[in-house]
């Protein structure tokens, strides 16, 4: 079983950057897909991005592509997700998730990740 904690959130500008970090504990992140999502209240948990746990391919939101980088440091058994050019509508709570997913099996929906964490809050100002 693995534990996740988040941290990184916090108020940018529009058009500014953060660096969201997700620290493991319990089992290395290089053994489960690991991905993040975010929520608004009174919307579904949404896809931004993920990696895979063999060969670290990585797949992103439609509304992120291009802005947002997943990483991952086995060293430091961390995942990170750099975020550009921050738009108001990516204000959320971020929340990191680990799960074992076949390569058949799509790394986009919330039921594929069994292990959570508690989520950072994201607010980007106009």
């Amino acid at each position: 079983q693995v534990q996740l904690g988040e941290s990184g959130g916090g108020l940018v500008q529009a058009g500014g950057s953060l660096r969201l970090s997700c620290a493991a504990s319990g089992r290395t992140v290089s053994n489960y897909e690991m991905a993040w999502f975010r929520q608004v209240p009174g919307k579904e948990r949404e896809f931004v991005a993920a990696i895979r746990r063999s060969g670290g391919s990585t797949y992103y939101g439609d509304s992120v592509k291009g802005r947002f980088t997943i990483s991952r440091d086995s060293a430091k058994n961390t995942v990170y997700l750099q975020m550009n050019s921050l738009k108001p509508e990516d204000t959320a709570v971020y929340l990191c998730a680990a799960g074992f997913i076949p390569r058949s099996a799509s790394v986009r929906p919330t039921k594929q990740y069994n292990y959570w964490g508690q989520g950072t809050q994201v607010s980007v100002s106009s």
